[in-house]
């Protein structure tokens, strides 16, 4: 089973980037469909976007498409979130996770999580 580890996040000012690394340990990366999922204090873990084994598909959650692009190399077993124009409702602890089922933004599908980065936003 692999083992995630996010990195890349920090605080930043509204209408900033920020470009999130999950880099995955073993050799069978290239199994999963990867996602990143976001929880803001007192929320529910939201799915923010995934993008499939061999990145013919991508999905988002609305509230960031055309701002937020997912990517993956699997040469290099890592899966990147680039964040564009941010905004304070942004502000979340990212998790990278990944699942064995074709593609998924059910966060209850996904059975490997990484310990997540945090992504603080200020206006």
């Amino acid at each position: 089973q692999a083992q995630l580890v996010e990195s890349g996040g920090g605080l930043v000012q509204a209408g900033g980037s920020l470009r999130l690394s999950c880099a995955a340990s073993g050799r069978t990366f290239s199994w999963y469909t990867m996602g990143w999922f976001r929880q803001a204090p007192g929320k529910e873990r939201d799915f923010v976007a995934s993008v499939t084994r061999s990145a013919t598909r991508t999905d988002y959650a609305e509230s960031v498409k055309g701002r937020f692009t997912i990517s993956r190399d699997n040469a290099e077993s890592t899966v990147y979130l680039q964040m564009n124009s941010l905004k304070p409702e942004d502000t979340a602890v990212y998790y990278c996770a990944a699942t064995l089922r074709s593609y998924s933004s059910n966060y209850h599908e996904y059975n490997v999580w990484g310990q997540g980065t945090q992504v603080t936003v200020s206006s």
